[in-house]
């Protein structure tokens, strides 16, 4: 076939969902840039999708079905035919469910594809039908969106590329320039118009670098920070009086609340200057349009639903929401149940099967309890052994050898090499989808620009060959990818989205969701008291609790670990697990380390450069030490997603480390709230 191009979209788990162009010659893909075309990247890909045809064609892609020779763990397998690898897995799953039901089985999977059918669906149906174990929670989104539905009713926000029109523009808790680097060009063009650009973050990224201000709370107090802000808004007449009475509930008890958190409070529990707090109060509450843009880094909390749902009331106590380039922008997935409707994939008649949170993987896999016993473990889509926190229990599961596990993978991952059977399975570019963002307004096509390599195959493909494989014969669990794409998507120019790549939802081109007051709640209005939290056991007003892991709540745990660890995403050529084991995108990020200020560093007589320990009740890292003046005082990071053979010692990563609490809502987890110690090695 003579050279030609190939539309489509990034799948990964980032809000910019970015359109690329791929160059196909004589089927092998030559070219991968980015769509010109596209409304918001703009022709723009990151650097670690400028080079992902080193993925698809790395010598160390699996491309056949594997079934494990060596020990667990040990990464030794055999290839075998498809037919031998499914014909083990049924077995095994039929021995499973005679002896303890379908329960015993449980699929884990995240957002390695954001495809809409090879995320999740025709798993749903498979699963269903076997009865077994649910999977539930969220790493990232659930408890953001949670949080925030608790005053709006909902998850509609701003649209973040209306930044463009604000004239104050606050970035709290995202690093916008590194991890939501397509919206940078929007707030670059409002600041050409005069719009000042404040950062909040625990620390000095490459966003609070290029900020107008930046403001550097500690870690999980944030909170209590804009309480003190509404403290000053009320105190001072800045809030929109009518907006308020006409659209809200609550603001009797809210002002009761914030009265006693004064800026000066705030002040001691953030370790701000009280004149920050108050002159950032005052700008926010005199300047329109103000919008706050954040992500879902602060959710990572046990109190992380608490800080969407505090944030929320912030624009609806200025009338923010009235302006376009006002109100708060978050995730823009809500909208896209404009045009899609994922739930055409979910089983008939399986709702009362057993739910396991997915944050907790590892107490699920070591519960003794759990009646029936996780007998069998599929895997796709996800590394938790490297993403989820508490990631040592995760291992020690992993390693039981009465578990029966199954990863569907592109590479031999740290999870993969605990698997008894892996199935290979294809990238981006192998296979169709669509793409719903999180953040731009736009659904994304993907074409698949060339065949599977070698034996691979779509996540959908694999679930057809494995319920043939069991025997089972409904219909449903056999649908073509075309099928459940067109089955799932409402009122969408499919023809449009073809052949441009892209078709925005329809929606509004002004996106203004609550201008007119109208929300989604049970009393019809914001919540700034929710009797709905106060029915469910919550704090029905916004509040400031600190974790039970964390300095502030002192305790046992401090006195041994006094240093709060975060994990942030850091590099350029990574963002998460995906591609730091290949040559063009780990090896030039050099190796893991441990980041801290230099009086946590003197104090423990280390220099930069140093071997170091960092531990707690979890695990223990060997880490090279950087000092930096990107921390506060009592604040170390080690940057996550480096696999295990890039760390020392007994091979733990970051989220060996980190704390696997629930949120308070939503189904999270606080990785976040984690303590460790420091010393030299």
């Amino acid at each position: 076939m003579p050279q030609h191009t190939v539309l489509g979209t990034c799948h990964h788990d980032c809000p910019d969902s970015c359109g690329w162009v791929v160059t196909v010659d004589d089927g092998v893909a030559v070219k991968l840039r980015g769509n010109p075309d596209h409304p918001y990247s703009m022709g723009q890909l990151c650097p670690k999708v400028n080079r992902f045809l080193d993925r698809v064609y790395s010598p160390d892609r699996i491309l056949q079905p594997l079934s494990r020779v060596g020990t667990k763990g040990e990464g030794r397998f055999e290839e075998v035919s498809w037919e031998e690898a499914l014909g083990q897995v049924a077995s095994r799953f039929h021995q499973i469910i005679d002896r303890s039901g379908g329960e015993a089985i449980l699929p884990w999977w995240d957002a390695g594809t954001q495809g809409l059918i090879q995320m999740s669906s025709l798993d749903r149906r498979l699963f269903g039908a076997l009865g077994a174990s649910e999977l539930t929670g969220s790493l990232c989104g659930a408890t953001a969106g949670a949080g925030f539905a608790a005053t709006t009713g909902s998850g509609k926000g701003s649209d973040p590329s209306d930044v463009q029109h604000s004239n104050l523009i606050i970035l709290w808790a995202t690093n916008t320039k590194l991890t939501n680097r397509h919206l940078w060009p929007f707030i670059e063009k409002a600041r050409s118009n005069g719009a000042t650009v404040v950062v909040i973050d625990p620390m000095r990224t490459a966003t609070a670098e290029a900020a107008d201000w930046f403001i550097q709370p500690l870690p999980g107090t944030d909170t209590a920070l804009m309480l003190a802000m509404m403290h000053v808004l009320i105190r001072d007449g800045l809030i929109d009086d009518d907006y308020v009475a006409q659209h809200t509930t609550g603001i009797e008890e809210l002002a009761q609340r914030v009265a006693i958190w004064p800026p000066e409070r705030a002040a001691e529990v953030c370790a701000l200057d009280v004149d920050d707090i108050e002159r950032l109060a005052t700008m926010y509450g005199s300047s329109q349009p103000a919008m706050i843009r954040t992500l879902i880094g602060a959710e990572h909390h046990e109190n992380g639903a608490m800080f969407f749902r505090t944030l929320a009331c912030l624009p609806t106590l200025t009338g923010s929401w009235r302006h376009l380039g006002g109100g708060l922008a978050r995730s823009t997935e809500t909208y896209a149940d404009t045009n899609v409707d994922d739930s055409v994939f979910d089983p008939v008649g399986s709702t009362n099967r057993r739910k396991i949170n997915m944050n907790h993987l590892g107490r699920a896999l070591t519960d003794q309890s759990l009646d029936p016993a996780i007998s069998a473990l599929v895997v796709w889509n996800g590394n938790p052994v490297v993403t989820v926190p508490n990631a040592e229990l995760i291992r020690e599961g992993l390693e039981r050898e009465d578990l029966f596990t199954v990863v569907s993978e592109q590479f031999m991952t740290d999870t993969a090499r605990y698997a008894d059977v892996i199935f290979p399975a294809t990238t981006q570019l192998e296979q169709l989808d669509v793409v719903a963002s999180w953040g731009h307004m736009y659904l994304g096509w993907n074409e698949p620009a060339i065949a599977p390599l070698g034996e691979s195959v779509p996540n959908t493909e694999l679930w057809r060959r494995l319920s043939h494989a069991m025997g089972l014969t409904d219909p449903e669990l056999f649908e073509d990818d075309e099928s459940l794409l067109l089955s799932a998507l409402t009122g969408v120019d499919t023809a449009a989205i073809r052949t441009d790549g892209f078709v925005r939802l329809d929606i509004p081109d002004e996106v203004l969701p609550y201008a007119s007051g109208e929300f989604p709640t049970p009393s019809g209005k914001a919540e700034l008291f929710s009797e709905s939290l106060r029915a469910d056991g919550h704090d029905p007003l916004p509040a400031f609790v600190p974790p039970s892991e964390s300095p502030a709540a002192g305790g046992p745990i401090y006195e041994s670990f006094p240093l709060t660890l975060l994990t942030p995403k850091h590099h350029v050529r990574f963002l998460n697990t995906s591609y730091t084991h290949l040559p063009s995108h780990g090896p030039r990020e050099g190796a893991p380390f441990v980041e801290m200020c230099p009086a946590d560093a003197q104090e423990r007589s280390l220099s930069s450069g140093d071997p170091a320990r960092v531990w707690n009740d979890r695990s223990s890292l060997e880490l090279e030490v950087r000092i930096t003046d990107r921390l506060r005082v009592g604040v170390v990071a080690v940057p996550f997603g480096w696999w295990s053979s890039d760390h020392q010692g007994r091979g733990a990563t970051a989220n060996s480390l980190t704390n696997d609490t629930l949120t308070d809502w939503g189904g999270g987890v606080a990785y976040s709230d984690t303590l460790v110690q420091v010393a030299r090695l």
